[in-house]
């Protein structure tokens, strides 16, 4: 159901047009959450590199402002550094998506007031020519930070304002120098401006895109599982049926031929179900099957495979089983199955439903084929019908230490 809602909320943001920098809600969250640790490495990674480049500008400024250059280093490596290489930390540890927008965009914030007081100090002509440089701060949260619109639209209009303020009342700068220094800033950041705001909704669509299609291939791979679970499961009763026990029984048998391991197995038939049908009607002989199943997979192993096998006979693959452990186990279903006391009226010499079964328990060889294991549980089971029904049956194992051929016949005991 979640997922369904939020395919659903997908499908309606792309409908709309990828104009809008913000989804609703759920879809928002989600954005959020699957970008938030990617997107903060990237912008640690980011401001480490402008950090970098920010104190190069130490050559730029002993070059043109040695005047100038004490109070550029403590501003830059004493100030700069100290506030903004924290904030990377937070970052990269993990903060909201809120507060990671807020930092970064400080940094850019400081770097432009470090920036202007570096420069207001410095008696050098023509050193206010370094005013034209200040639109590379605004790149940096723009473009390389890449801050999410709302937060570069906010930062920036921050920025413009310390700058015009500085230009405006930086004496050493001629006027013609001023309207120039303005106008080429505020152009710049108007492009960087749009460039963040198509990174940002490129960004966002190909994410819309992409999550569209996880879910949706979400749903084909949940119908693939249901599909095969279906084409293995006894719609009625929800056991295995013949076609999974065709399957698996090739497998276990070569398993425990490998591991010289014995394999059982339970055939399992409900006593005189014909007559319960005839009695009752159809629906209840359904009732009574899917009973009759839920008893017999209670009582089994995690480990065993309870089959339909067809009709009203079932099948228990015993894995690793033994001769010693078999009988118990059968006699448990069985006893398990006549506690429920599902009334059966229709047969005269019974008042409620019972099975019978027949128990085989081998040591698979090279030289036997598996339904050799088969034919001989539906012998026992046979057996213990004409001994009467409701009663466990069980045939001989083969020896491991005998001949390949070494076959012992039905054993006696009921």
């Amino acid at each position: 159901m979640i997922n369904d809602t939020l395919l659903t909320a997908v499908e309606d943001e792309l409908r709309r047009g990828p104009w809008r920098l913000r989804f609703a809600d759920e879809v928002e969250a989600r954005f959020e959450e699957d970008t938030q640790r990617q997107r903060s490495r990237s912008m640690v990674m980011a401001g480490l590199i402008s950090a970098i480049i920010y104190c190069l500008f130490l050559i730029n400024d002993h070059s043109f402002r040695p005047d100038t250059f004490a109070t550029a280093l403590a501003l830059r490596v004493g100030v700069m550094l100290p506030f903004g290489m924290p904030i990377l930390w937070w970052v990269y540890r993990g903060v909201s998506p809120a507060q990671r927008e807020t930092l970064m965009a400080s940094t850019v914030i400081v770097a432009t007031v470090i920036s202007c007081l570096i420069l207001v100090e410095s008696t050098v002509p023509y050193s206010y020519l370094d005013v034209f440089s200040f639109g590379l701060i605004l790149l940096v949260g723009n473009i390389v930070y890449s801050l999410r619109f709302n937060y570069a639209c906010v930062s920036s209009a921050i920025c413009i304002f310390i700058i015009l303020l500085f230009v405006l009342s930086y004496d050493p700068m001629p006027p013609e120098a001023k309207r120039l220094a303005i106008f080429t800033i505020i152009a710049q950041t108007l492009f960087t401006l749009v460039a963040n705001y198509r990174f940002e909704q490129s960004e966002r669509t190909s994410y819309l895109h992409v999550l569209k299609e996880k879910l949706r291939a979400g749903y084909y791979l949940k119908d693939n599982q249901e599909l095969s679970r279906m084409s293995v499961t006894d719609p009625l009763t929800n056991l295995a049926n013949r076609r999974q026990f065709d399957t698996v029984f090739p497998v276990r048998w070569q398993e425990a031929t490998d591991k010289g391991l014995c394999l059982g197995l339970m055939v399992i038939d409900i006593d005189h179900f014909k007559a319960y049908n005839d009695y009752y009607g159809h629906p209840q002989g359904d009732e009574c099957l899917r009973q009759v199943a839920t008893a017999m997979q209670a009582n089994s192993r995690d480990a065993d495979l309870v089959v339909r096998f067809g009709g009203e006979e079932f099948v228990v693959l015993i894995a690793n089983a033994s001769p010693e452990a078999a009988k118990p186990a059968a006699e448990r279903i069985r006893c398990n199955v006549e506690a429920l006391e599902i009334p059966n009226h229709g047969v005269s010499a019974q008042s409620v439903v019972t099975v019978s079964v027949g128990v085989a328990v081998l040591y698979p060889k090279v030289s036997l084929a598996p339904a050799e294991l088969l034919s001989q549980a539906d012998e026992a089971l046979y057996e213990a019908k004409r001994q009467g029904r409701n009663r466990v049956w069980v045939a001989s194992a083969i020896d491991s230490s005998s001949g390949d051929n070494a076959i012992d016949g039905l054993s006696v005991s009921a």
